[in-house]
């Protein structure tokens, strides 16, 4: 039995000790599914973009004529 109130002891000395703030949760998580659908968004994008290019970012392909700048050569 003094065991079983040693470890209650202990509990009740240990309440407290560890707190959550909700709000800075909620706000850290908000931060956390913003950044992953944005660079989830952002890769799809550009995996589009390669695709209908038919060249990666930065690039060069001989199928691709160069019209970024307004024009064609």
């Amino acid at each position: 039995m003094e065991g079983s109130k040693a470890e209650a002891g202990k509990a009740m000395e240990l309440s407290g000790v560890i707190e959550v703030n909700e709000e800075q949760i909620r706000s850290h998580l908000h931060e956390v599914v913003r950044g992953t659908v944005e660079e989830t968004l952002n890769a799809m994008l550009e995996a589009d973009a390669d695709r209908l290019c038919g060249a990666g970012r930065f690039e060069r392909s001989q199928e691709r004529a160069e019209l970024s700048s307004g024009y064609a050569e």
